[in-house]
C-alpha cells in the first residue's frame, strides 16, 4: 500500500479519537498528533489546576487547531473535574430533580456552561440522561435526576438548554439508558434484561427530549441490551445505534462512546477491539484515556482502525463518515462557543438550588433538640466511590458544621477501618458524643450492608441521632432528625450544616 494512503488512513483514524492525557500542560505528543488529524482531546481531574491555568491550556491546544473539540466530564454534583480539589459548587441531578423546578435546572446548567465555556471548554459529557429505575444501581444514581422518566425527561431538556446557552454543546448520556442495571461497567458488562416495549416506555423519552432540546451528540452506555442485540453490547452494536438511535430516534448527530477502556468493553475484545468495533458498528468518536493516557494507547488504537481498513474489517466509508461527523460537530461547537460572550461573573446558584434540595424529616417523641442547641460529634460513613467520581474529592458535613460551630467533633470511618473491631463505633462514635449531639452522616447507606448496619446500630444505641443521607434517599428514615441533600457536593454539605443549627 502506498504510504501517502496509509497517511490518509490515519488521520481519518486520529480524527475519531478523543484521548486524555496527564499533565497540566499539553504534551509535545498531543500537539504532533493535532498536527496529524486528531480532532479532540479530553480533560480530567488530572489536568486540572485552577482555572487561569485551564484557560492557558485550552488556549495552547487550540493554537494548534482553533476548531478542536476540547470535551469534559463536567457533571457537577458528585462528578465534578473542574472543582475535584474543593467539591462542587452546584448540586448534582438527583438535587435538581427532587425540587422539580425545571428553570432553576436549566439556571443551575447555564451557570456551569458559563464557567467551562470561560475556561475554553466546549464539550461537556453531560448530563446523564438515565431513568434510574434500580435504586440499587451501582453507578448511576445520584447522577440520574430520578426513577420517574417524566421527570427525567424535562430536567434533561432544561439541563440542556441552560448549558448550551452559554455556549458550551453537551452530551445525553448514557443511550438507551444506563439507569436499571446492577453492574457498574467501569468494571463488567452490565445486562439490560427489560423487554423493548419497557425500554421504550421507560428509558428512550429523555434522550428524545435532549434531541428536541437540541443536543447534538449522544454518548452510548457499554451494556449488553438482548432486547435489541444478544451479543453485542450497545456501543458496539450496530442494531442500537443504527437501528434504534439513528433509524428509530432519527438522531443526525455525533455519536461518542463511553470510556472504551471501560471494563465492560475491553475485557471482552481488547481496548483495540472494541475501538474497531464501536466505530464499525456506527460510533463516531471514541472517548480513551480515563485509565490509559499515554501516546502509546492513542498510537495504538489509531493503528487498529487503519489496519482494520486495510484487512476489510472496517469499511474506509465507516470511518470517513465518522470522521465527517465529527468535522461538522466540530465546526459547530467552535461557532457555538464564539457565538457566546464570556462570562467570568461568579454566581451563588448553586447553593441556592442545594439549599431548596435538603428534604428534613422529623420523627417525633424522641425528645431531640433540633435545629441543634449545642455542640455536636460529627460521624460520617465513608464508602468506597465508583470510578466516575475522583475520589479526592471532598465531601460531608462535618467541616462546613464545624465552619458554623466551631466546636463540633468529627470522625470519617470506613468499611475497612470498621472490620478491624467491634468496639470501634464504641470509641470513635459514641463515647465523644456522650454530652453532645451525635450526626450521623451517610451516603447510598441502603446499598452498602456494612454502612447500614452501622447507621442501625447507632440509631438504636441513640435514638436522638440526627443522620444525614447524601446519597439516593431510601424509604426508611432512620434518625430522630434525617436529612435527605440529594448529593454529597460542597454546597449540599453546607446546606445540610445550615439546617442542622437553624441558620437556612
Amino acid at each position: 500500500m502506498a504510504e501517502s494512503s496509509r497517511i490518509r488512513l490515519t488521520r481519518l483514524a486520529n480524527s475519531v479519537l478523543q484521548p486524555g492525557f496527564v499533565g497540566t500542560t499539553a504534551p509535545d505528543w498531543v500537539r504532533r498528533r493535532i498536527a496529524d488529524g486528531l480532532a479532540s482531546v479530553v480533560l480530567f481531574g488530572r489536568n486540572i489546576v485552577d482555572p487561569e491555568q485551564v484557560t492557558a491550556l485550552t488556549a495552547s491546544l487550540r493554537a494548534e487547531n482553533p476548531d478542536l473539540i476540547i470535551a469534559i466530564d463536567e457533571e457537577a454534583g458528585d462528578v465534578t473535574r473542574l472543582e475535584a480539589r474543593t467539591g462542587a459548587s452546584r448540586p448534582g441531578n438527583l438535587a435538581l430533580g427532587a425540587i422539580d423546578d425545571v428553570d432553576l435546572t436549566e439556571q443551575v446548567a447555564r451557570d456551569i456552561g458559563r464557567q467551562l465555556h470561560a475556561v475554553g471548554v466546549s464539550l461537556n459529557y453531560a448530563p446523564s440522561c438515565d431513568v434510574n429505575s434500580n435504586p440499587m444501581n451501582p453507578v448511576i444514581g445520584v447522577r440520574s435526576f430520578g426513577a420517574r422518566t417524566d421527570v427525567v425527561a424535562r430536567h434533561t431538556a432544561a439541563w440542556i438548554r441552560g448549558l448550551q446557552s452559554a455556549g458550551v454543546a453537551a452530551c445525553a448520556k448514557h443511550f438507551p439508558g444506563h439507569g436499571d442495571t446492577n453492574v457498574d461497567s467501569h468494571h463488567g458488562l452490565p445486562q439490560v434484561t427489560a423487554d423493548a416495549e419497557e425500554i421504550a416506555r421507560v428509558a428512550l423519552p429523555p434522550f428524545t427530549a435532549a434531541m428536541e432540546a437540541g443536543v447534538r451528540t449522544v454518548m452510548t452506555a457499554h451494556m449488553l441490551i438482548p432486547a435489541y442485540d444478544t451479543e453485542l453490547p450497545a456501543t458496539l452494536s450496530p442494531r442500537v445505534i443504527q437501528g434504534l438511535l439513528r433509524d428509530r430516534l432519527g438522531f443526525t448527530g455525533l455519536v461518542v462512546t463511553d470510556g472504551i477502556e471501560m471494563g465492560a468493553v475491553s475485557d471482552l475484545y481488547g481496548i483495540t477491539g472494541a475501538t474497531v468495533r464501536a466505530v464499525a458498528g456506527g460510533v463516531d468518536a471514541v472517548c480513551v484515556g480515563g485509565e490509559s493516557a499515554e501516546e502509546a494507547t492513542t498510537v495504538d488504537l489509531a493503528d487498529a482502525l487503519v489496519d482494520a481498513v486495510l484487512d476489510g474489517t472496517l469499511p474506509e466509508e465507516r470511518l470517513a463518515r465518522a470522521s465527517r461527523r465529527v468535522g461538522e460537530f466540530a465546526t459547530w461547537s467552535a461557532g457555538l462557543a464564539r457565538s457566546t460572550r464570556p462570562d467570568r461573573s461568579g454566581s451563588d446558584i448553586g447553593l441556592v438550588a442545594a439549599r431548596r434540595a435538603v428534604h428534613v424529616h422529623t420523627k417525633p417523641g424522641t425528645g431531640v433538640a433540633f435545629p441543634l442547641a449545642g455542640e455536636a460529634h460529627v460521624v460520617e460513613l465513608s464508602p468506597t466511590t465508583n470510578l466516575a467520581i475522583d475520589g479526592r474529592t471532598p465531601w460531608g458535613v462535618a467541616d462546613p458544621l464545624r465552619a458554623l460551630r466551631p466546636g463540633t467533633t468529627s470522625v470519617r470511618i470506613t468499611e475497612s477501618e470498621l472490620s478491624g473491631g467491634d468496639d470501634l463505633l464504641d470509641r470513635v462514635a459514641l463515647a465523644p458524643a456522650a454530652d453532645r449531639a451525635l450526626v450521623v452522616v451517610v451516603r447510598d447507606a441502603a446499598r452498602y450492608r456494612w454502612m447500614s448496619q452501622a447507621l442501625e446500630g447507632l440509631v438504636r444505641r441513640r435514638p436522638d441521632t440526627l443522620v444525614v443521607e447524601m446519597g439516593l434517599p431510601a424509604d426508611d428514615r432512620p434518625g430522630a432528625v434525617h436529612l435527605a441533600t440529594h448529593g454529597a457536593t460542597r454546597v449540599s454539605g453546607i446546606a445540610a450544616a445550615e439546617v442542622l443549627v437553624g441558620a437556612s
